[in-house]
């Protein structure tokens, strides 16, 4: 569960790291007179996404009118398939320098971990491994002063800015403990003259533990329409930007899925785990969330356990009969009741593959205009 930019600084400001004077609204009411009593101003749009500046969602008028005209530019549109519901009115910081600094979990090493950096205010994937700074902490002791003033010499900063980042750091893990965090990042943390002062805020809390926070959940959600309706499904289903959909049954073979159609020049439109076990009439929703993705090909990779593949078959027979399959599409079947499976489809004029490779090289072809509308090989 991601919370907010305001949010996240609201947690910050109330366990004492240093932020912005600001103010979350969610109509431009009010906006004129609370940005009058800022010596320069800030709107930000409050979207669940990064490159919100690139994207226009970010302004800097010049005066307590602008920034209401702002607020009510920027409310309602869309960020990167986001609706903007809030906007952030907070002071402009003069900014003499930039920091990063996150805790996360590792979970190969079952540890929180520690990424700091001295070139803050980009994407941390951009940065050189040699610039950041990475520390385990052990949860038994946690993180205590000498600890943040050891990352901060790491990190080359100046005497009275590294007492000030341990502070910092010892009060994330505070929070990165008492809310059951999974990341707690500050990017960029700046230096304006002579304090530091949390610019941004990220914060995600782990799904498992949000049934202790209820006053939130009401104002979060990250997942879109489509997300929300696979949800109520029992699917796991994420959009993505690319134009092949998928299907698979398991985490694990969704996961290797996708990074085979990118090994194989193809782009996923989603993530679909449809799960073990699913009804031809579940099967047959999940389709049809496919295809309101409107791809140029779909792709259903099933290795047949709990999930029958004569249900998978039928399930396409029936969403093909009903509404209809208007785009290439590619079945790979194997595992229980497989040929059980194949016999449905061959009724409907197409086979299926066994051979994943195979299976993707087509679906990709398909996706380019190269081929039959169903295909398979039934070997």
């Amino acid at each position: 569960m991601k919370l907010y930019e305001y949010m996240g600084k609201d947690i910050f400001r109330k366990e004492g790291i240093p932020v912005p004077r600001g103010q979350a609204f969610f109509n431009p009411t009010g906006v004129a007179e609370y940005a009058a009593g800022l010596p320069a101003v800030v709107v930000k749009s409050q979207v669940l996404s990064g490159g919100r500046s690139k994207a226009g969602g970010i302004k800097f008028p010049s005066t307590a009118t602008d920034a209401a005209a702002a607020a009510e530019a920027l409310l309602g549109t869309v960020i990167k398939d986001l609706s903007v519901q809030a906007v952030l009115v907070e002071e402009k910081l003069t900014i003499d320098k930039e920091y990063y600094v996150a805790i996360t979990v590792d979970g190969a090493r079952r540890k929180p971990l520690v990424i700091a950096s001295a070139y803050g205010g980009v994407d941390i994937e951009e940065v050189p491994e040699h610039q950041l700074v990475k520390m385990h902490v052990d949860v038994h002791s946690g993180i205590q002063p000498y600890l943040g003033r050891e990352v901060a010499r790491r990190m080359g900063l100046p005497a009275g800015e590294a007492k000030q980042f341990a502070d910092i750091l010892v009060k994330m893990y505070t929070i990165f403990r008492k809310y059951d965090a999974e990341l707690v990042e500050i990017n960029p943390l700046v230096v304006s003259g002579d304090k530091l002062v949390a610019a941004d805020a990220k914060f995600s809390i782990d799904d498992e533990a949000s049934f202790r926070w209820p006053d939130w959940l009401p104002r979060v959600e990250e997942r879109s329409q489509l997300e929300l309706r696979a949800t109520e499904l029992g699917i796991s289903f994420v959009e993505l930007d690319g134009d092949i959909a998928v299907m698979a049954n398991g985490a694990g073979i969704t996961m290797a899925t996708l990074d085979m159609l990118n090994h194989f020049g193809g782009s996923p439109r989603n993530f679909m785990d449809a799960g073990g076990g699913a009804s031809t009439e579940a099967t047959a929703k999940a389709l049809e969330i496919l295809l309101s993705t409107n791809p140029r090909a779909i792709l259903i990779n099933i290795f047949g356990g709990i999930t029958r593949c004569d249900d998978v078959a039928r399930a396409f027979a029936h969403v093909r009969e009903t509404t209809g399959i208007p785009v290439p599409i590619v079945i790979r079947l194997v595992g229980t009741n497989e040929q059980a499976g194949i016999e449905v489809l061959q009724q409907q004029g197409m086979s299926a593959y066994r051979n994943i490779d195979e299976a993707v090289v087509k679906v990709v072809e398909l996706a380019a205009g190269k081929g039959a509308l169903y295909s398979g090989d039934n070997h």
